[in-house]
């Protein structure tokens, strides 16, 4: 079983040895003795739990707690103040800027091993729930609602980061009548077969392979060149077609065929994501229009 990450934050490294010591058996932890690296760490690490001190330097934890909420990379981290100010107000202006719990020093070891490990069964609670609300039961890839909030967040990031973002769509070539012949198992059954083959080409852990909806699937592939982009969609259409599923009903082959669309967009273009995905699904059109069984990119 995979052991949960802790990252330890005290501006006092006797006090970050003290909780390490007590928690060293049961989690993988991490350390900071700031608020600016505490939120280095968070973004890089993603953390399964947070103990934060209160009182440090420069950047205090409510702030560094405050900050670590704004941003989508860390702002699903559960956050515990370890803290020696123990009036009510202090423990309330902890809860309000996001954390989870507040424990006042000293610790007892008991308290918070308890603690924790409450915290952390609920988040892998809440982490499993999203996992199911966010896959495609029959392909067990990626579902729309996932891919619409993966495609915010990462237009979000490449126009913080000035880089580019490549998006694909893709459509099996005439999939009514490849049900309407074969049958709605069958159909599940291809549908499947070609998630499975297309997961084997978007394999770089930061892209993503979603259902789009029906015979659809969709790609987002992110600092992604258009030359990068163009080379994944023929890569899928190659694949898909290799797989040798018979298609006697397609107008254009005797096995099943995607038709591809795909462009990609630079953080100096000022068109909002949804634009972006009308210039793709227009590509995709584009690809169905001229034939079928191809990759039309645009841009």
């Amino acid at each position: 079983m995979v052991r949960s990450t802790i990252l330890v934050v005290d501006d006092d490294p006797l006090n970050v040895k003290l909780l390490m010591n007590i928690l060293e058996a049961d989690y993988e932890l991490l350390f900071a003795l700031d608020g600016k690296k505490t939120i280095e760490l968070a973004k890089q690490q993603q953390p399964d739990l947070i103990l934060l001190d209160a009182i440090m330097p420069e950047q205090n934890g409510y702030q560094t707690c405050e900050l670590l909420k704004k941003d989508p990379l860390t702002e699903e981290i559960p956050i515990i103040f370890i803290s020696s100010l123990s009036d009510d107000d202090d423990e309330a202006a902890g809860l309000k800027c996001g954390a989870i719990d507040y424990i006042t020093k000293p610790i007892n070891t008991a308290i918070v091993k308890t603690r924790i490990f409450n915290h952390l069964e609920l988040k892998h609670t809440r982490d499993l729930l999203k996992q199911q609300s966010s896959i495609d039961p029959l392909t067990d890839i990626a579902n729309r609602r996932c891919f619409d909030e993966t495609l915010l967040q990462e237009w979000q990031a490449m126009q913080r980061k000035k880089e580019s973002l490549g998006i694909i769509m893709i459509d099996i070539d005439y999939f009514k009548s490849f049900n309407d012949y074969y049958g709605h198992a069958a159909g599940d059954a291809c549908l499947k077969q070609v998630a499975v083959t297309m997961k084997t080409i978007i394999a770089r852990p930061y892209d993503l392979l979603a259902r789009y909806g029906g015979e659809e699937f969709v790609c987002i592939l992110p600092n992604t060149s258009k030359e990068g982009t163009y080379h994944v969609a023929e890569k899928l259409c190659k694949a898909i077609e290799k797989l040798a599923v018979p298609h006697s009903q397609s107008q254009i082959s005797d096995v099943v065929t995607i038709s591809l669309g795909c462009a990609t967009m630079l953080s100096i273009d000022e068109q909002l994501s949804s634009d972006f995905m009308i210039i793709v699904d227009d590509a995709l059109y584009q690809a169905k229009k001229e034939g079928r069984n191809r990759v039309i990119v645009v841009n």
